[in-house]
């Protein structure tokens, strides 16, 4: 497996903060439900609007889900992330400096906007910069990043909770979504374009470099390995820019319809394990099982810091193990943990029991753990599929359907929390059941393939396709095989490869 450069390292740096500003900002509305100091400003009960100010938030998410399929395709990737960054921090420091609950729900659908942006934009960026072989790890690096933003969250909020000023203890959680926007903002001047939305634009040079600097081998001094890359993007991407790549194209043309039908399917059906409304409302869930104070709050860190190491795990073993593995082992294993927790509840929520209520906390963390086995996989897989000029507006019906599907569960998450309890798992067990049959008969393995390769799985025509080792040009699946080269030595730094012999063996040169 190829090692990780030094700009791909810093790359991910940089979409790490990407990542943990969706976090972030998804989450400090999740922390300060279990602020006393929110309910005494805003005179609220505990139920009242709390649907509504995250429904409204994720409604923002899925407009700017839709949003970022044009802006990302007319200016680029950066410049798109660049402007979900702008939004993300103006909708933070409106909704830290909210006078009442009216405004802060308004105020959450621009930052929403801003966050439904950023998180698209992340793992296509990294999906399109990644090698094949570490697609799976890079791409999920998503996950951890907003994972690490929802702990930094619950941890901050721990610690306003002690403030003696009431408004500080919810405003400044708030406040503080407005950093990593803003650090964004400064970092993205120090990573390149991505390289095939710059083939596809046409600029071939630049992006070569790009491509030989993001993937260079100290064992392959020639480069070869990046630069068949590159002339395989390159004539899938000629191929593929000459289709129409308006949304309902997509729906037109039956392996673009596919595509889209079966990632709306995974991101919608990731909500279907009850994962959003259990998170949101975990502060409240705790509550019920004798959690006071401080300590749901508390809680909430742990479980999501223990969410991270599952993640961690995930992504480490997805490009081994494939995402099929993953995924319907996710659904199995939650299919019976949802089970568990229901019955634990019926026997134990409302006693005094504390062994039955600490079983119940218990099963909580299997839960958020076995999700990971769902999460990262569902995001790689849905991003990699796409042919690069599709891939934004892919992307985007992918969060779309994943937004809808928050809403779906979130909006009447806290009155069904308060009115049939425990039965609610029972309700999630029996999706993620229904979820693991689909994803068992429908979704092929995508590991180690390049992304250009995976439009065969659909129908598609693949217009190159590389050697095992990724190393050559295969042509007409094993017909023909060349080595290619660089022109001289010294063209190491001008991006130019030698692709005539590509060409001529197609018959267009």
């Amino acid at each position: 497996m190829p090692k990780l450069t030094r700009e791909l390292v810093s790359i991910c740096w940089v979409l790490g903060v990407g990542g943990y500003t969706y976090g972030y900002c998804f989450a400090c509305f999740v922390t300060i439900l279990g602020q006393p100091g929110f309910y005494i400003s805003m005179g609220l009960d505990r139920t009242s609007v709390i649907g509504a100010a995250n429904a409204l938030f994720t409604f923002g998410a899925a407009c700017g889900a839709i949003a970022q399929g044009f802006v990302a395709d007319w200016l680029g990737r950066k410049k798109g992330m660049a402007i979900a960054a702008v939004l993300a921090t103006v909708g933070g420091a409106l909704a830290a400096g909210s006078v009442n609950i009216a405004m802060i729900i308004t105020v959450r659908i621009i930052q929403g906007v801003g966050a439904g942006m950023v998180i698209c934009l992340v793992p296509l960026y990294l999906a399109e910069t990644a090698p094949p072989k570490r697609r799976g790890f890079l791409s999920g690096l998503t996950v951890l990043a907003f994972g690490f933003g929802y702990e930094a969250c619950a941890f901050i909020s721990v610690g306003s909770y002690f403030a003696t000023d009431h408004v500080l203890q919810w405003r400044l959680p708030l406040a503080l979504a407005c950093t990593s926007p803003l650090l964004l903002i400064c970092l993205l001047p120090l990573i390149p374009e991505s390289p095939r939305y710059l083939i596809w634009k046409g600029h071939a040079e630049v992006a070569n470099d790009v491509l030989r600097r993001l993937h260079r081998d100290p064992d392959d001094p020639s480069d070869s390995m990046a630069i068949a890359e590159f002339v395989q993007i390159s004539q899938q991407v000629e191929h593929d820019k000459e289709m129409r790549a308006a949304y309902y194209d997509i729906f037109k043309k039956p392996s673009w319809r596919k595509r889209a039908l079966l990632v709306m399917f995974l991101l919608f059906a990731s909500q279907s394990t009850g994962i959003l409304a259990i998170a949101n409302f975990l502060v409240l869930i705790l509550g019920g099982l004798g959690f006071t104070g401080v300590l749901p709050i508390l809680m909430f860190g742990i479980w999501s810091l223990v969410g991270s190491v599952g993640v961690l795990i995930s992504i480490v073993i997805v490009d081994r193990v494939g995402r099929r593995v993953l995924l319907l082992s996710g659904y199995g294993a939650l299919a019976c943990i949802l089970l568990a927790e229901a019955v634990l509840e019926w026997k134990y929520l409302g006693t005094d029991d504390q062994a039955g209520l600490s079983a119940c906390l218990l099963f909580l963390f299997f839960y958020i753990l076995a999700y990971q086995a769902v999460d990262a996989p569902s995001f790689i897989w849905a991003t990699e599929v796409w042919p690069t000029t599709l891939r934004a507006k892919g992307v985007s019906l992918m969060f779309f359907a994943y937004f809808v599907g928050a809403i779906t569960y979130t909006t009447p998450g806290a009155l069904m929390i308060k009115n049939i309890g425990w039965h609610i798992y029972l309700l999630y067990m029996s999706l993620c059941i229904v979820s693991g049959t689909i994803v068992y008969f429908f979704i092929p393995e995508t590991k180690g393939l390049p992304m250009e390769e995976l439009a065969a799985l659909f129908g598609d025509q693949v217009m190159v396709r590389l050697t095992a080792d990724a190393h050559e040009v295969l042509k007409n699946d094993v017909v023909e095989v060349e080595h290619v080269e660089m022109q001289a030595p010294a063209s190491r730094g001008s991006g130019k490869a030698d692709i005539g012999a590509s060409r001529r063996a197609e018959g267009v040169a």
